[in-house]
């Protein structure tokens, strides 16, 4: 009888985003840099196979930036079976701290922006919740939607890194949903410099190595000098999977009940269910006031589905809620592959966008709202900005 050689399995998960009201040469720059150089190494490797979220914003952003080429490429790779598309939520808010209706909403207009790329039957069996920020309530919406499985960090399982088994696919009581692992050491490192390692030392085992990162790690945030990826991929010593083959792959699944978190979460925020901490820190007056004037824009804006601008009041609005506006407040320190997250020319960025949506409303009615939300924004610009100067400055 032959003997089978055992071969290292490496499931890699991709989030590919750019904030739909980023700069045009911010989105070539990644682009570029990282997005085409994964698809042009998956098309000189068809044995390599990745599971990758591309946010609907990006395509929107693509279509207008005359990227329809590497769009009709990552089409060929989709139906070749070598990239696994996620559904996600369209403009990349942080999907527990937005409303029911607005997750409904953003899940449905990116799945119909990828039908009309991918075809009007396409319907992607996994699910990539933004930051991988789940929560009970927002999973039982996205089952509702017709999706299979999700993909979580490993503090999920138990609160602890390193107590996830990641040859395991766990089963959500909260949703019904699946769920694959994610290892959060292997994830925060860069992925094919790790993969290389783990090759060369031999520490093959029947465990898949499954990371999930952003598409950026591949270029744009870490200089990849001498092709570590492209090189690794030519090899023949390890096996690639999709999340989705490797779902399908088994029969038994091991029941878990997570709690709010992220693929961010420390094991002391999990501890002390402050899960969203790098968006809703509670002691962070600039995103307690960002949110402030988010839930405003909303709840204006919702009340006046009849106005004649609705449509264009959410245009500016989907762009306020996206994660960056509240993620650029937090200014924590990311030695590995980034800088201090602050940012007040982001955060006003996104806080244009709020009062904006506020502002395009037609009727008259809404005069006296629209007073209180300037006063937010002049408030919020004039906070950053201090703060800017007087801590932040030289810093960032």
């Amino acid at each position: 009888m032959e003997k089978t050689e055992n071969k290292l399995t490496w499931i890699n998960f991709l989030h590919i985003y750019q904030p739909v009201n980023t700069d045009a040469h911010v989105i070539k720059e990644a682009t570029d840099m990282s997005y085409a150089r994964i698809v042009r190494a998956l098309e000189v490797n068809e044995h390599i196979k990745f599971t990758i979220n591309i946010s609907g914003c990006l395509f929107l952003r693509w279509e207008e930036m005359g990227y329809q080429d590497l769009i009709k490429r990552i089409n060929k790779l989709v139906k070749k079976g070598q990239i696994d598309l996620t559904g996600t939520a369209a403009y990349h808010p942080l999907l527990p701290l937005v409303p029911e209706k607005e997750i409904i909403k953003q899940i449905k207009e990116n799945e119909a922006i990828l039908k009309k790329h991918f075809g009007a039957s396409f319907k992607p069996r996994g699910f990539f919740f933004p930051e991988l920020a789940y929560s009970p309530g927002a999973a039982k919406l996205v089952v509702e939607l017709g999706y299979k499985w999700l993909l979580m960090d490993e503090i999920a399982v138990t609160g602890k890194a390193g107590e996830a088994d990641f040859d395991r696919v766990y089963l959500d009581k909260n949703s019904g949903l699946k769920v694959v692992i994610r290892s959060r050491k292997l994830s925060n490192s860069y992925v094919p410099e790790t993969i290389v390692k783990l090759l060369k030392k031999k520490l093959i085992s029947n465990t898949p190595v499954i990371t999930a990162t952003d598409g950026e790690l591949y270029g744009l945030r870490h200089i990849d000098h001498t092709a570590v990826f492209e090189n690794l991929l030519k090899q023949k010593n390890f096996n690639t999977k999709t999340i989705s083959e490797f779902v399908k792959s088994k029969s038994d699944y091991t029941p878990i009940k997570p709690v709010a978190h992220s693929w961010a979460t420390t094991e002391e925020e999990f501890k002390k269910k402050e899960p969203f901490n790098l968006w809703q820190e509670k002691t962070n007056v600039v995103q307690k006031k960002l949110w402030d004037l988010a839930r405003l824009a909303y709840n204006t804006i919702e009340d006046h589905h009849d106005d004649p601008n609705y449509n264009w009041a959410r245009w500016h609005l989907v762009r306020g809620l996206a994660s960056c506006t509240f993620w650029w407040a937090s200014a924590k320190d990311f030695r590995l592959f980034g800088p201090i997250s602050w940012s007040p020319d982001e955060i006003e960025r996104g806080v244009n966008e709020l009062v904006r949506s506020v502002r395009a409303l037609e009727k008259e009615e809404t005069r006296e709202v629209k007073m209180k939300a300037e006063k937010q924004w002049i408030g919020i610009k004039k906070m950053i900005w201090e703060r800017h100067w007087t801590y932040y400055w030289k810093k960032t």
